[in-house]
């Protein structure tokens, strides 16, 4: 019996260097159908796609970087946010990430050839007193941190009606850094992230004064929402996403980010079989965090360790989940729970899928955990990154922009809840 004619699919596949799983992701289909078509079966691949495994292929046969769309990653972390950017068609030329460990993270994951123009910057605030020396850019991507702000007008009952002078009263954080950066260069667009408290520090005055800044002085139109990590991941974890355009004509809506159907994958998804003994609570741990919990129950409080199995879902991983993983411990066989490993962490937050190890972590456990703790679950900014492509589009364009090749051909966006094929 002849084997399948080799197809043009499978010649791409090849000169681009890709596995199945890897080929899958980047064209946004399931690794069964990246099969049919390397034998060239079922329905006919979608020209778009493989316009797309053709300009990889291309791009890796020259050594060249696909040109897209410039953006830049601040307070970077580990590249949650440059990720699913990249994937839509961007290229990061700055970033700036002050955690030493973190910057080991990123440099192994992001690496860059020696010719590259990206810069990576240990402290963004020398930059934002200079924003010249930032590389020009079409999108500005920030998770930044929530600092409270002197704001003393906006404790006034007439505060939010004043047009100008907010921004000085952020002077000393992190957020006046990057609004100085965005009015330097005025970027056609930004995506910003933070946590869900954002909306409540302070009484509100921080995230109130946050917006006015973002629209009236420097004339952005800005949207925001609160999502929830459960649809993609095994996990409770809500952070706020802050969009804004430049053009105040493009039109942008949360309500139409793709999300899963269903209840959500459960931690048996992520979870490893073979699990090194470390991982496992000493006896003096157990018994003083189990003590702590009885403590706390009597005097009412809520306060100890959760444990949860494998058809759970995990509340929030924090950074501190290093000190002794109370928040989310894995029941096993045995007396004693144990933490999630590294490993398990990276798919928590979705930097890569189950039963993969694609994802270096050249830290040690500590730093790792630190690093998951603070870092974006990776499938939301895909979903909000996918939701902004076309915008993004349209803003360069109405700035007078050039819009990448590489971006134009990106992949349609699928249906909420419904796989693409």
């Amino acid at each position: 019996m002849n084997a399948h004619p080799r197809t043009e699919f499978a010649e791409l596949m090849e000169r681009a260097g890709l596995d199945i799983d890897t080929a899958a992701e980047l064209l946004d289909v399931n690794a069964r159908t990246v099969r049919r078509h390397i034998n060239g079966e079922g329905k006919r691949i979608d020209r778009l796609r493989l316009e797309k495994l053709r300009q990889t292929a291309d791009a890796r046969c020259t050594g060249e970087r696909p040109e897209g769309f410039r953006f830049i990653d601040l307070f970077a972390g580990i590249g949650g946010l440059r990720l699913p950017f990249e994937a839509i068609g961007g290229r990061c030329v700055f970033t700036a990430e002050w955690d030493r460990f973190s910057r080991e993270t990123y440099s192994a994951n992001f690496p860059e050839p020696a010719n590259s123009e990206h810069i990576f910057a240990e402290d963004v605030r020398p930059y934002a007193n200079a924003p010249e020396k930032i590389p020009a850019h079409d999108v500005l991507l920030a998770g930044f941190p929530c600092q409270p702000f002197s704001i003393a007008g906006v404790s006034k009952k007439n505060a939010l009606g004043r047009p100008h002078g907010f921004l000085c009263d952020t002077q000393g954080t992190l957020f006046y850094d990057l609004a100085k950066i965005i009015d330097h260069h005025k970027p056609p667009a930004f995506l910003l992230e933070n946590v869900k408290n954002l909306e409540r520090h302070d009484g509100g005055k921080t995230f109130a004064t946050i917006i006015h800044v973002l629209e009236k002085e420097l004339g952005y139109r800005v949207f925001h929402k609160v999502i929830s990590s459960t649809p993609w991941v095994p996990q409770k974890r809500e952070r706020i996403f802050i969009v804004g355009f430049r053009d105040h004509s493009i039109e942008f809506d949360f309500g139409q980010l793709s999300v899963p159907e269903g209840d959500g994958p459960k931690l048996g998804s992520i979870l490893d079989k073979e699990i090194d003994p470390k991982y496992t609570l000493t006896e003096n741990l157990w018994n003083y965090l189990q003590g702590y919990k009885e403590k706390h129950r009597k005097a009412g409080n809520g306060f100890g360790f959760s444990l949860f199995g494998p058809k759970d879902v995990a509340r929030t991983l924090s950074a501190r989940y290093y000190k002794d993983g109370s928040e989310i411990l894995i029941e096993q066989k045995g007396d004693r729970p144990r933490r999630l490993t590294p490993r398990e962490c990276a798919r928590l937050m979705g930097f890569e899928k189950p039963g993969q190890t694609d994802w270096k972590i050249p830290v040690s456990d500590t730093q790792g955990y630190r690093q998951f703790g603070n870092a974006v679950v990776v499938p939301v900014v895909n979903a909000v990154a996918r939701l902004m492509q076309p915008r993004i589009m349209d803003a360069m364009e109405l700035d007078g922009r050039e819009v990448p090749a590489t971006m134009q051909v990106q992949l349609p966006l699928p249906e909420p809840g419904i796989a693409a094929e």
